[in-house]
């Protein structure tokens, strides 16, 4: 009875430091997250997709960050053609695909102190977009609300696989700092 009794509450224990000041904690502070967004990201890969950001960056009065994106100087007029100052936008090239885009700028939206963003992208793309983000932005406590873009008729619907096999390069992210597909490639070292 009392090694029944130590295992319900070391069990209870790890699952309050799991759920509560552990590693589940960033998570559940993004799940619950019901302040105003203070962002929009922009998945770069469609320019109707700056264009709806833009768009909405404006009409929130709210940064707008684009990943991806069009060239800086396409960028640039549609931005200004959408009535948007370019001051208030950033634009950043660093990402190769939709994990890269939350990679590259989760920490940097943490260090801003962003905990809640838009999230801007083809309605096509949007569900494996959020799974992925999910997984890295929820990780530093951020909340994504996606805003899908219309794309008939060129969508073209993405499969439960590549969705889950992004989810696992995130989740692999997440606790080893490294992209999955980079894990043959050695990591430099300081020399």
């Amino acid at each position: 009875m009392a090694g029944l009794r130590a295992g319900i509450l070391l069990s209870a224990g790890l699952a309050v430091w799991i759920f509560g000041t552990g590693p589940f904690a960033p998570y559940r502070s993004a799940l619950f997250d019901r302040s105003a967004p203070q962002l929009v990201l922009v998945l770069g890969g469609d320019v109707d997709r700056e264009r709806v950001g833009a768009r909405l960056a404006r009409e929130l009065e709210l940064p707008l960050l684009v990943s991806g994106g069009s060239n800086p100087e396409y960028a640039t007029w549609l931005i200004q053609d959408e009535g948007l100052e370019v001051e208030r936008v950033e634009l950043d090239y660093r990402a190769q695909d939709t994990l890269g885009n939350f990679t590259s700028l989760v920490d940097q939206l943490q260090d801003r102190q962003v905990k809640h963003l838009l999230l801007v992208t083809s309605a096509d793309h949007l569900a494996r977009s959020m799974a992925v983000g999910q997984v890295v932005a929820g990780s530093r406590g951020i909340h994504l609300t996606g805003v899908p873009v219309a794309c008939e008729p060129r969508c073209v619907s993405e499969s439960s696989l590549k969705t889950w096999r992004d989810w696992i390069r995130a989740v692999a992210w997440v606790a080893t700092g490294r992209d999955l597909r980079n894990v043959a490639v050695p990591v430099p070292t300081g020399r």
